[in-house]
This record gives structure tokens, C-alpha cells and sequence, in this order.
């Protein structure tokens, strides 16, 4: 039933869909699986997770495959995305090298922003290069259509938008890629060996006469594990339609909420949202069309470079210099935490400091007003040094 309710959610075959514990492992489970030879290339974006990027570089020292990263800092358009991947797929390609898969996201962790990868699935699938799609903050955030967008391979959390407990994630792999995909992570009963292995334990969870597939099996029992969480999502999706109103309700209400709050945030601090440079007044930002939205923090970086001089001229508070970063922000969330309950992710991009908002079914604008008069307060305390004395 589980599976079933989320297939249904991501117009795909129930044959097409496992579970596992969270998006990390899905693309782990897709990446670790995939046979790489010598010039195989895999190319990924600036933004990516922190994990999923540790995880490509493991697999550059424990395999054959090379990676290639597509730089930039934001603000950015999706074109300009768009064409630099473009970009860095032609020069791979003219140094003799097989670009073989792409990671990019649905919308990314920080700064959160909605990515292009309506755009960058058809040119993967145009260039004939796998696209693996991690959709952490996917599934009950945006509207997904993977029967028409046709990745090679999605993972999403449930655990984040769609309301269920900690950790349940689904994997999404078309009949055409399940062959690709033989153990799980960690191997356990339902791996498809290689016929030339020689050696192969009967899997003795299967019962006999299952209707399920290979790709199903594998994933069905994985190591000793708590699966309770997967059993809550056909709940979850009653409560979204009987209480919250369905999918589409709950879609427009978070976009709508998102760029209140990030617009009410911006106008207390006096910065900006995070959208595309050069916006023309009454254009839709494609990078804030999702329910988060970043805010610049009025507080500078101190870097070595013109630029950064620029910059500080654009902050009523002192700099905080490159080396003391860490303990900025340790400082903005911990207080965020122990005095006023709640949290927000504050990190560095760029040569500022920024906070990333959510919205929620449970949030009104009043809620946003609230905080930023919180952030604006903490921006004083910051620009006084309370966060060098606090570490």
C-alpha cells in the first residue's frame, strides 16, 4: 500500500518504486551500483549536497571514474545553469572523455533555490548521459510528474514534505535501468549476482510464487531495520487530502508562503531574496517558484579581494572575518535553538552570510514577521562579537 500511494504521487508503474531510509542512500544506492571504466565522467553542479559530493569523490578514489564540477555562485538564472552544464559536458567531451551520468537536484539544500532539471533531464537524455535526480526536497514539495519527465533515476524524501516519520525515501527506477541496479545498501539477501560468479544463495526470504520483481525483491528486506516509518505513507496522504486540501492546495500555499516570508525576512534585515540577477519587475523568479526561499543576512565575509571591499561597504556591521565563519554560525543557529525554539539553516555563499526559510501548512506570514524581528536582533549581537566571546 505504501509503495503503491507513492507511485500513484509520482504518476509511475508500483513496479518502478522502493523505499529506503533517506535520499542520501538512494543516491548512494544509484551511484555505488553503476560500472565505471577509464574516461567515464560524472558531472554535478556547485550547490550539490555536501554528502552526495563526498560521495562522488569516493568514488573517484575507489574507481576508475573522474568527476567534473559545474562552479558558480549565485544569484543565478536557470539558463546560465543550463548552458554551463552544456558547457562542461563539450569540454569533456573534446579532452576524449565519456560523460556518463549527471547528479543534479529538484530544489537544492543551500541556498535553497528550484533547480532546472525539467531542462537538464531532456538534455541528458538528448546527450544520451544518465540522469540521477536527487529530489531530497522533492516528493510533497513540488508538483513531479516522472512518467513525464523520465529520469533515469529519482530519489526522494518522504520524511521532509510529505509528512511521514524519520527516515523513509523512495528510489525510482525505470524497468529499462533495473538491470543496473543489483544490491542494496548494505548487500543483503535480494542481490542479483552476476551469472559468471559461479556462486549464488538462493535468497531464502523470497516465498515462493512472489509476483514481485527482481528490482522489488532486492529491496524488500534489507539487514535488520526499523521499516515502521514506510507503513505511515498512505496516512500521510489521507491527511494531505482530508485536512490540508490535496496536493495542488498544499503546492500553491507553500510557494505563495515562501515568498511572503523570504520578501518580509529581506525587508526587516534590509537585504534581498535569492533569485536571478537583473529580475524585471513583475517577472516570476523560476528559483524561488518552491516553497523556500534565502535571505541575505546583512553580514560580510572578510576576503581578500576588491570585490569583498565592495561588499562591506553594503553592511552596517563590522565584517566577520573568513576563519571566524564557523563560529558565526554556530552562533546565529545555537541561539536561534536555546532562546527562541526554532531553527533555521545560516551558512556562507559567496561573500555573505544567509538564512534559508521554509514554509509550511502550519505557517503564516505572522510567523515570518516574528522571526525576522528575531534575525534582526541577532544581526545586532553579531556585529558587537557576541559570537567570538560565545565560543
Amino acid at each position: 500500500m505504501s509503495r503503491l500511494a507513492t507511485a500513484k504521487n509520482l504518476n509511475v508503474p508500483v513496479q518502478e518504486v522502493v523505499f529506503v531510509k533517506n535520499a542520501t542512500t538512494g543516491v548512494n544506492t544509484i551511484l555505488r551500483n553503476l560500472a565505471y571504466n577509464e574516461n567515464d565522467v560524472i558531472i554535478y553542479f556547485a550547490t550539490i549536497y555536501g554528502a552526495v559530493e563526498k560521495t562522488i569523490t569516493s568514488l573517484t578514489e575507489t574507481t576508475a571514474v573522474q568527476a567534473r564540477k559545474v562552479d558558480y555562485t549565485c544569484p543565478i538564472s536557470h539558463e546560465t545553469l543550463v548552458q554551463k552544464f552544456r558547457d562542461i559536458v563539450g569540454q569533456a567531451r573534446s579532452e576524449g572523455l565519456n560523460v556518463k551520468l549527471a547528479v543534479f537536484d529538484t530544489v537544492t539544500s543551500l541556498p535553497g533555490l528550484r533547480f532546472p532539471f525539467e531542462q537538464l533531464t531532456k538534455i541528458c537524455r538528448d546527450e544520451k548521459i544518465y540522469s540521477v535526480i536527487d529530489g531530497a526536497h522533492g516528493i510533497g514539495h513540488i508538483p513531479l510528474d516522472l512518467n513525464e519527465l523520465q529520469p533515469d533515476f529519482f530519489t526522494s524524501n518522504l520524511h521532509k514534505w510529505l509528512y511521514v516519520p524519520r527516515g523513509c525515501a523512495v528510489v525510482y527506477v525505470p524497468v529499462r535501468n533495473q538491470h543496473l541496479i543489483r544490491t542494496t545498501l548494505p548487500t543483503s539477501w535480494g542481490f542479483i549476482a552476476d551469472p559468471t560468479s559461479g556462486s549464488d544463495k538462493p535468497n531464502i526470504l523470497t516465498p515462493g510464487g512472489s509476483k514481485r520483481t527482481p528490482f522489488e525483491e532486492l529491496f524488500q528486506f534489507v539487514a535488520t531495520s526499523d521499516d515502521a516509518a514506510y507503513l505511515t505513507v498512505p496516512e500521510a496522504v489521507r491527511f494531505r487530502e482530508e485536512v490540508c486540501g490535496g496536493d495542488d492546495a498544499i503546492y500553491k500555499y507553500l510557494e505563495k508562503l515562501a515568498r511572503e516570508a523570504g520578501d518580509i525576512v529581506a525587508a526587516a534585515l534590509g537585504t534581498e531574496v535569492l533569485q536571478e540577477p537583473d529580475l524585471q519587475p513583475g517577472e516570476t523568479s523560476q528559483i524561488r517558484r518552491c516553497g523556500m526561499s534565502t535571505v541575505r543576512l546583512p553580514i560580510c565575509v572578510d576576503v581578500d579581494d576588491d570585490g569583498a571591499q565592495g561588499d562591506k561597504t553594503l553592511s552596517p556591521y563590522p565584517p566577520v572575518a573568513a576563519q571566524n565563519v564557523g563560529k558565526a554560525v554556530h552562533f546565529l543557529q545555537m541561539t536561534l535553538k536555546d532562546e527562541f525554539k526554532t531553527f533555521v539553516p545560516v551558512f556562507q555563499h559567496g561573500r555573505w552570510l544567509w538564512a534559508r526559510l521554509s514554509a509550511q501548512i502550519y505557517l503564516e506570514t505572522k510567523d515570518f514577521e516574528w522571526f525576522g524581528d528575531v534575525l534582526k536582533g541577532l544581526m545586532t549581537r553579531v556585529g558587537k562579537g557576541e559570537y567570538l566571546s560565545d565560543c
